[in-house]
């Protein structure tokens, strides 16, 4: 089946595939199993019964270092009330760019935050059943700080760490800005809108960079902040209780395709908005996530929309992970959110007993996966552009209803007529164009499984299905709306198919709402 980028060649002008947002965590992980908090204390020769004020005061390091560092770039250092900051809508991230355009402040350390937030944190408390001081981990608030800074090479970000034990981090980066950074070094001709690229000059390299950030040795930049912004880091390594761990805890993965004017995107843009509202379900998200159904799945799967001044977003939400797709003046974007890589399997090598078997693993949070998050998010956002591939537009989709009105005669055969808007027949569509025959085709028991939600009570009413799915199928090559894929049994969707099986289906859900329960059991 011709892809979305093939249907639109000469309107889109090129495509960007790479990170959006990126928030990464880092963790002093040898703090956190049992016993490991009084071993540190151990060694950093504090009593238990001194612990509440040990930690004060390595706060108050902290704190200092945090204004230092602000004095010394000649910067603001702000405290900041998280209420009246909720109560007036303002984030911090507002704040801090408007210090920077009013200071003008175009690298480096543009201001640094404190604020209370909560946290979940070690503390020394009391236990009545034992009379003795014992480690807790329990939730508190503590002092938190940001640093704003425009990074030489990764653009606008921030750094957040933790004031109190155990002294957690999160560093935010943009991938746009990044590859912004690049073009201008390399001196390519680019334009931006928000953090979106609407055009650029050569989208070759543009695509080449995009691949080098998926390998960037993230550790040793993380690393280089972790001992800029923390200065007990030395002294934690030096008990054995360092470095961070650092971890992926959010990625936005987008694939922008640019198209050469705004008008053409717009009148591409309400079908595929359409499309996508009525004629994917659950069992389509699952496999743009890259889940397979199955009976004892028991997550959430939601697909909304909403319209923004911008333009127009149609989101599909798997548990904690998601897939959208929304327009940004001449950009459609498509964008992977990964917040549980553990939904997505990848394949690892294990060694057992010094041989190296593949298998199938579920994906990890630490750094080292970033090329598989970039892998997996670009396939999830290919799965989904192509099953909209060639949405019709409005103006085509009269002639391509009149087509399916009309007999055909297909290699001296008569080829019985389609009726477009009856029921049974926009039940065969919708089960067509499911989004998981989309990148391998279906055969006649895939089709068999949609159309029919029991299973055969005998052989001779298998038998009559499998006849019955052979005509249907017969009658859908006859008016070319799907193709068999060489010599196999396999069959898929034409360009042709889409263009007139998904008016078929808007008209009917739209106008004419049914109920395909109650006709999956009259039988199709």
């Amino acid at each position: 089946m011709a892809t979305f980028g093939d249907l639109h060649r000469d309107a889109i002008a090129g495509t960007i595939g790479t990170f959006d947002r990126l928030i990464f965590k880092g963790h002093l992980n040898a703090l956190f199993p049992r016993g490991a908090f009084k071993r540190y204390l151990d060694r950093r020769g504090i009593l238990l019964k001194d612990a509440g004020a040990f930690f004060e005061a390595e706060t108050a390091r902290l704190k200092a270092h945090a204004k230092a560092l602000a004095d010394d770039s000649s910067r603001p250092f702000v405290y900041l009330n998280a209420a009246h900051t909720h109560a007036t809508g303002t984030s911090k991230e507002s704040l801090a760019r408007r210090i920077a355009e009013d200071d003008g402040v175009t690298q480096g350390l543009v201001c640094a935050f404190s604020t209370l937030e909560p946290c979940r944190s070690f503390t020394v408390a009391g236990n009545r059943e034992t009379k003795r001081l014992e480690v807790v981990r329990r939730p508190r608030q503590c002092l938190h700080f940001y640093w704003y800074l425009i990074d030489p090479e990764f653009g606008w970000m921030h750094v957040r760490l933790q004031s109190w034990a155990p002294y957690s981090m999160q560093v935010y980066v943009n991938g746009r800005e990044w590859l912004a950074r690049q073009l201008d070094r390399r001196g390519i001709a680019y334009a931006k809108s928000d953090n979106k690229i609407t055009w650029v000059a050569d989208a070759e390299a543009a695509r080449q960079l995009c691949e080098s950030f998926t390998h960037t040795a993230w550790p040793t930049f993380l690393d280089r902040l972790a001992l800029m912004v923390n200065p007990l880091l030395p002294d934690l390594q030096k008990a054995g209780f360092g470095p961070y761990w650092w971890v992926i805890d959010q990625c936005e993965y987008a694939t922008d395709l640019l198209f050469r004017e705004r008008d053409v995107l717009e009148t591409v843009r309400d079908d595929l908005v359409a499309a996508a509202m009525t004629g994917f379900g659950a069992t389509d998200v699952l496999r743009f996530l890259d889940r397979k159904p199955h009976p004892a799945f028991t997550g959430e799967v939601t697909i909304d929309r909403k319209t923004r001044p911008e333009g127009c977003r149609v989101k599909f939400r798997l548990k904690a992970n998601a897939i959208k797709f929304y327009d940004h003046q001449n950009v459609l974007r498509i964008e992977t959110t990964i917040n549980n890589p553990r939904e997505f399997k990848v394949l690892r090598v294990i060694d057992r007993n010094g041989e190296k078997h593949p298998r199938w693993r579920p994906m990890g949070k630490s750094v080292e996966h970033f090329w598989r998050y970039a892998q997996v998010a670009n396939a999830a956002n290919r799965r989904l552009i192509d099953a909209l591939a060639n949405a019709p537009l409005t103006g085509e989709a009269t002639q391509e209803l009149d087509e399916l009105c009309r007999s055909r005669n297909r290699d001296g055969t008569r080829v019985a007529r389609f009726n477009p808007v009856d029921a049974h027949t926009v039940r065969l569509f919708i089960a067509v164009l499911s989004g998981e025959f989309a990148i391998t085709g279906f055969r006649n028991r895939d089709l068999q499984a949609k159309l029919f939600d029991t299973a055969p009570r005998d052989d001779r009413e298998a038998r009559r299905r499998t006849h019955r799915t052979s005509r249907l199928i017969a009658k859908l090559r006859g008016h070319r709306l799907i193709a068999k894929v060489g010599t196999s049994r396999l069959y898929r969707v034409t360009a042709r198919g889409i263009k007139a099986m998904w008016p078929a289906i808007r008209f009917r859900k739209n106008d004419f709402p049914i109920d395909f329960q109650r006709l999956a059991s009259a039988g199709c």
